[in-house]
C-alpha cells in the first residue's frame, strides 16, 4: 500500500510543481514553499493541493510529510523530462505518522537516471526504477500495517544523489 501511495504522491509532485503558482515569499495554505523547494504539511494538505479530497491517502492522510527537491526537478517538470543531456534532479520524501497518524515512518530518496525500465524493475546498485526514468535510491521505514520491524525495499549503493 505504501508503495502505491508513494507512486501516486511522487507522480503528482512531478506535475504539481509545474502547474501551481508560486507562493510569494513563504509557504502557501497547503504547505508548499516553492521558492525554498520544500513541502511541509500532511498527507491531507498534499491531497488538497492537488484538488483531491483530504483523505485521498486513506490512513496515511493525517501523517506529517516533508518533501524536498532541487532546481533540476523543477526544470524537468517544466520541460517534460525531454532534455537529451539529462537532469541532475532529485527528490526526498519523509513521512511521519507516529503522532496521531498511521503509525508509519518512511523515507524515500529518488533521482533522475534516464531510461531504466518498468516500475519496480530492480537496478544493479540496489535501487528500483519508477516512471521509466527515475531511480528510488532508498525506500525504507516502519509501518505497523506491514508488521513489526524495519523494512527496506531499496538501498542503492552509493545512496547519495550525486551530481550531474
Amino acid at each position: 500500500m505504501i508503495k502505491k501511495i508513494y507512486s501516486a504522491l511522487a507522480v503528482s509532485a512531478l506535475f504539481l510543481a509545474a502547474s501551481v503558482a508560486l507562493a510569494a515569499g513563504g509557504f502557501d495554505q497547503f504547505g508548499y514553499n516553492r521558492t525554498a523547494r520544500i513541502f511541509n504539511g500532511t498527507g491531507s494538505s498534499w491531497c488538497l493541493a492537488r484538488g483531491a479530497s483530504a483523505n485521498c491517502l486513506g490512513i496515511y492522510s493525517p501523517d506529517k510529510l516533508v518533501m524536498k527537491w532541487n532546481a533540476e526537478w523543477d526544470r524537468g517538470n517544466a520541460e517534460g523530462w525531454t532534455d537529451p543531456n539529462g537532469y541532475g534532479a532529485w527528490e526526498d520524501n519523509e513521512w511521519n505518522g507516529k503522532n496521531g497518524g498511521s503509525g508509519a515512518v518512511w523515507h524515500y530518496k529518488i533521482k533522475w537516471v534516464g531510461a531504466c525500465g518498468a516500475d519496480y524493475t530492480p537496478l544493479p546498485d540496489g535501487g528500483y526504477c519508477i516512471w521509466g526514468q527515475f531511480e528510488v535510491l532508498m525506500d525504507q521505514g516502519q509501518d505497523p500495517n506491514y508488521g513489526p520491524g524495519h523494512l527496506w525495499f531499496a538501498n542503492a549503493l552509493p545512496n547519495g544523489y550525486g551530481v550531474k
